[in-house]
């Protein structure tokens, strides 16, 4: 159902507010450039420190300005299963095209636990839902099991695979029901991914360059596998740097760097280290985006 290269797109601050209209200006940007999609209020969108209210206007402002041009998937996961449903409702009424789900955090689930969370989620909000396993940042791995138990739910129609594990990808693309999607959630892993079967992925690197980003997958999509793989490569000193520390301070600091936001987030996080600093504005410049 979604394919291509989708934004996970940062949330701008300027005072301690989110920036509506670097907000706006960042996803201009990112259409412009040819992404297929935009997720707000995903990990790289600081959704973990956003009030409630500032979480439902991130995506009213990303519904109203993206004008149906491309599909606004947005991030309403959570940890508490209510709490998930709740910002899925907001977020259906606001007229996004999909949900990112990420599993619930620190709680720890079980397999068990982790399908009856989908399939609440599922039962409450009739809206196409990917599901999101992380288990980097929230302490839980989704099972290739449990995937491919919630792939047979209607409304559940992708996942966003950020594990690393490319057994996992390859069961999940290999017994998952037919119209389910695997997205990549790593930058780095995007080529061989998609060589796996995948349609696209979810990205963190297409907030500096989407332009390279999403040519490379849609070179993979349309057959033009030499392209794509020059792209991979092309592209790996730049998805290396968006991880030089932890996610979206790269990013931010990037595209303050560029210009485009104030340099600003929310605590816990803060501001690059000074040789860190100096390093990600090397790899930019040698970009050219800087």
């Amino acid at each position: 159902m979604f394919s291509g290269a989708i934004v996970a797109i940062v949330t701008p601050f300027k005072n301690d507010k989110v920036d509506e209209k670097a907000l706006r200006a960042l996803i201009e940007f990112q259409i412009k450039s040819g992404i297929s999609g935009i997720v707000p209020c995903g990990t790289t969108g600081e959704s973990a420190t956003l009030s409630n209210a500032e979480h439902e206007r991130v995506i009213e402002i990303t519904v109203e300005t993206v004008r149906k041009r491309v599909p606004v998937i947005a991030g309403t996961g959570s940890n508490s299963t209510s709490e998930a449903i709740g910002l899925t409702k907001h977020a259906i009424a606001a007229g996004v095209d999909a949900a990112l789900l990420i599993t619930p955090y620190y709680n720890k689930p079980t397999q068990k636990g982790l399908y009856e969370h989908y399939n609440a989620i599922a039962k409450a909000c009739d809206i196409p839902q990917i599901l999101y396993n992380v288990p980097g940042r929230t302490g839980v791995d989704m099972s290739a099991e449990t995937v491919i138990a919630l792939s047979k739910i209607d409304v559940i129609v992708g996942i966003k695979e950020a594990s690393g594990n490319l057994m996992k990808c390859t069961q999940i693309i290999k017994d998952a029901a037919k119209n389910f999607d695997l997205l990549s959630g790593d930058d780095g892993l995007t080529l061989p991914i998609l060589s796996l079967g995948s349609k696209g992925v979810i990205s963190v690197t297409a907030n500096v360059a989407p332009r390279l980003v999403s040519d490379q997958v849609k070179s993979w999509l349309k057959g033009d596998i030499s392209k794509s793989k020059k792209l991979h490569y092309a592209l790996l000193d730049l998805h290396n740097a968006m991880f030089i520390e932890t996610n979206p301070i790269p990013a931010k600091t990037s595209l303050a760097m560029m210009g485009k936001i104030q340099e600003e987030f929310r605590l816990p996080l803060v501001k690059m280290s000074g040789p860190n600093r100096d390093k990600l504005a090397s790899v930019l410049k040698s970009y050219k985006l800087i």
